[in-house]
Parts: structure tokens; C-alpha cells; sequence
């Protein structure tokens, strides 16, 4: 199965991405990934990504989609993949299209804004460790310090309420227009689109997904 998975910052895409790509026994492929593998390996291409993100640019849409080919050509990827955070726009939702990549499920993960907020700017994080609290959902025994050494804890700069409001904001404009276009792709083709409540538990979201993919 060759699906898709967008949703806004803070909607569980990587937590259920990784669900689904394990019940299916298929990769699951990330531009983040992508991008720090080419490096990795220092192939042409890879230089290439190396230099652009040296001079602090981003990388442009005909590279991601380079990345992107040369990544499904891997024996893996013959009993389908998981696209999770790409395509990230509808340049490179036509690239995929016009490359002749067949997809056959897009489902999108809905949360409200306000709920994203509250999930990422309530996170607090120990450095040294990785481990992540949040002041709601999961705080620490004593507030602002962490359970096992009694360090400080940090909200990262991601993290702040300025920051995620603004990736909200950009996400809208960038990634939210894919909805409009994987709809009429869904009217026209063999593509099934499909909405998904994100709002819930990791259990209640993973058990919407498989019932979406689960439908002819």
C-alpha cells in the first residue's frame, strides 16, 4: 500500500506514521530523513543537499523530489511506503503526480489550533536525557525539574507558544492546500482521500486510521 500522511505540527504524525508502517510491513520515508541520509553518505546528490543547507537555504522542491525517486527505486519500497511530511506543498504534490508515483491512500490528520498549542508549547524537556514531560498531560513530580536527577527542565524555542502559532500559520498556507488537491485526485483517480479526528488518544487516532484504510 503507497499511502500519505499530513497533518498539521503536534497532530502525531510520526507516532502513527511509525503504527502503520509496522502493521504493514512498509518503509517509512521522511524529507527530514532523506535529506540527513543523502548527507550521510556523501553521494553527488547528497553534496549537493550538503551545500544548499550549508548556505542556510532550503532545499528546493526538484531536489526533494530527486531524493524522493532515487529513495522508492529501493527494494523495500516494492510492497508500498508511508510519505509522512511529503509532499509539503502542491509543487511537489505535482511532481509526485506528474513522476508517475500511484498513491493509493491520503489520509489527512485534523487537530484544532488551539489543541496543537497546548500539546507543543506545554512540553518541557531534559536536555542532558531526551526526556520529555509535559505541564498537563504528563508533568513531572515536582514542577519544572526532572523526576530522575532533579535537573531543570526547558521549554525548547520550537516549543513556544510565538513559534508553534506561526508554524500553524505556515503550515495553512503551504501544506493545508494539498486537502483541496488530493480531494479532486480522489475524484478522478483509483486515490482514496480520507479525514482523520486527531484529536484523541494514540489508540482512539491508530483505530480511525486502520478503519480509513481498511475501506475500498
Amino acid at each position: 500500500m503507497k499511502l500519505i500522511l499530513f497533518g498539521p505540527p503536534g497532530a502525531g504524525k510520526g507516532t502513527q506514521a511509525a503504527l502503520v508502517c509496522e502493521s504493514l510491513a512498509i518503509p517509512h520515508i521522511s524529507t527530514g530523513e532523506l535529506l540527513r541520509a543523502a548527507i550521510a553518505e556523501a553521494t553527488p546528490l547528497g553534496e549537493r543537499v550538503r551545500a544548499i543547507m550549508a548556505a542556510g537555504q532550503l532545499v528546493d522542491d526538484a531536489t526533494v523530489i530527486e531524493l524522493v525517486q532515487s529513495r522508492l527505486r529501493a527494494a523495500d519500497c516494492r510492497r508500498g511506503f508511508l510519505f509522512d511530511g511529503f509532499p509539503r506543498n502542491i509543487p511537489q504534490a505535482r511532481a509526485l503526480a506528474a513522476a508517475g508515483v500511484a498513491i493509493d491512500c491520503v489520509l489527512e490528520i485534523q487537530v484544532p489550533d488551539e489543541s496543537v498549542v497546548d500539546r507543543i508549547s506545554g512540553r518541557r524537556v531534559h536536555e542532558a536525557s531526551g526526556r520529555i514531560y509535559h505541564v498537563r498531560y504528563d508533568p513531572p513530580k515536582r514542577p519544572g525539574v526532572d523526576d530522575d536527577t532533579g535537573d531543570p527542565l526547558v521549554q525548547r524555542p520550537d516549543d513556544e507558544e510565538a513559534t508553534v502559532r506561526d508554524r500553524l500559520r505556515v503550515y495553512r498556507e503551504q501544506t493545508g492546500p494539498l486537502a483541496a488537491f488530493y480531494r479532486n485526485l480522489a475524484a478522478r483517480t483509483d486515490t482514496r482521500y480520507g479525514i482523520v479526528d486527531g484529536s484523541g488518544s494514540v489508540a482512539a487516532v491508530r483505530t480511525a486510521i486502520a478503519e480509513k484504510l481498511l475501506q475500498q
